[in-house]
């Protein structure tokens, strides 16, 4: 990131401190007021959790897990995406049931290296592992993409 200066704006529309006086807050939290500071960060010394703005060093925030990255470990704790579909004619071929039809719910689900799909009858309690639907997943990362596709390859409401 370039420098970028940060113009706080409170509520009333007027500005805050000068951006790049001492008490400025170079961090570019979100704020609790929407205005890219936190008002609630002591004047000097103002924590960031991590995160900079300008480029520069963030001072220590002692946050737990400020700097951390999501599932570094790589079998951290289960990550789970959900979409609403209608599967084309045909439906969904599952394991314990056979083919499923109609408005369903799809849950794309990450945990130890691997990617699992399952479904269900929208709004029940059962769940049903989508036949052929479990694969390694080296990142994490990817789970997003991969929820996508199998949303993209499930949901045919006209046909």
């Amino acid at each position: 990131m370039g420098e970028q200066a940060v113009t706080p704006t409170g509520p009333d529309g007027d500005t805050g401190p000068d951006p790049t006086g001492p008490a400025a807050d170079t961090g570019g939290g979100s704020g609790a007021d929407g205005g890219g500071v936190d008002r609630a960060a002591p004047a000097t010394g103002a924590t960031t959790a991590g995160m900079t703005a300008d480029g520069r060093p963030a001072a220590s925030a002692g946050v737990p897990g400020a700097g951390m990255t999501a599932d570094a470990g790589g079998t951290g704790t289960p990550r789970e995406l959900t979409a609403d579909l209608v599967p084309g004619p045909g439906g969904v071929m599952t394991d314990e049931v056979g083919v499923v039809t109609g408005e369903l719910t799809l849950l794309t689900r990450y945990a130890d290296g691997q990617v699992t799909l399952t479904v269900q009858y929208k709004d029940a309690d059962e769940w049903y592992a989508v036949t052929g639907g479990t694969a390694k997943l080296a990142d994490p990362a990817d789970l997003d993409a991969v929820h996508t596709v199998a949303v993209a390859l499930l949901h045919r409401p006209e046909g």
